[in-house]
């Protein structure tokens, strides 16, 4: 019996070995992030010296080595919060890696191609045991209907252009991660040069984000409003920071009874170089 038992232990050591040895703070990828991500116009909006990334680049290597490290069966372990902020993180620090790959010879991650060589479709990558693009972690995963149902997940990751939401000058972690997500939410909605109200035709000009992933906003996401009710529509969205969209009380009214016209406002894909 006790044979039995100590051979049933030896069999679980790896897995608890490997799962106390990850860090759900992301310390190392918190240090790149303090270093070379540059917050701009009053915090809402960042630039990145993917210079700087390069030259730590053995650094963000190492980060990335552990992240592909985690195997399926440990990350299902795992809390919700956890995994998403490990999701997000990696999303973000092998885009700066794709870049990396050829920085400084690029203007925009689209210089890698749309049909063929696809940033977003390649798999460049080992995620949880297998190949990995940054669609799947966005799209297959973090997106996947039931998973996690979180609209917000869209101002966390950010796939290196001037249109996105900014990316984040710290790691995310599970700990803070609601907290986290809804700075970057107020971050991107306040963001004139993404959002805002015109008032010469009453219409509310956003993001084509909110356009790409209309129904992320009608797909069970709750709590927006303290009462645990489930979103149903942008508008009700929009309704809710009303007040971070428009300057004038009038103005934040018509969007908050939702009496605006909806426009999507052009995605700037240049490249979110601090050097350029």
């Amino acid at each position: 019996m006790n044979k039995i038992l100590s051979i049933l232990l030896l069999a679980l050591l790896p897995l608890t070995a490997s799962a106390q040895s990850f860090d759900h703070d992301h310390k190392a990828w918190a240090t790149l992030l303090k270093k070379h991500v540059v917050l701009i116009d009053n915090s809402k909006s960042s630039q990145v010296r993917y210079a700087g990334f390069a030259h730590d680049r053995s650094e963000l290597k190492a980060y990335l080595g552990t992240l592909s490290k985690v195997p399926q069966a440990e990350f299902n372990a795992w809390t919700k919060p956890q995994q998403m902020a490990f999701l997000i993180n990696a999303y973000n620090a092998y885009t700066v890696e794709k870049i990396l790959t050829r920085y400084p010879n690029i203007k925009s991650i689209w210089d890698f191609g749309k049909l063929f060589g696809n940033p977003f479709k390649d798999k460049f990558f080992t995620l949880l045991g297998r190949e990995f693009s940054l669609d799947m972690i966005e799209h297959e995963t973090l997106r996947k209907p039931g998973a996690y149902d979180e609209p917000r997940l869209h101002f966390a990751v950010n796939c290196a252009s001037t249109g996105c939401p900014m990316l984040r000058e710290e790691a995310y972690v599970a700990a803070r991660l609601d907290a986290q997500l809804e700075e970057q939410t107020k971050r991107f909605l306040s963001d004139r040069s993404r959002n805002r109200y015109n008032a010469q035709d009453n219409t509310l000009e956003v993001s084509e984000i909110f356009k790409w992933f209309s129904s992320d906003w009608t797909s069970g996401y709750r709590g927006f409003d303290g009462k645990n009710t489930p979103m149903q529509s942008r508008e009700q969205f929009f309704a809710k920071y009303a007040a971070l969209l428009a300057d004038v009380p009038a103005q934040q009214q018509a969007i908050a009874e939702r009496k605006t016209a909806i426009r999507h406002v052009d995605y700037d894909w240049r490249l979110n170089d601090a050097n350029k």
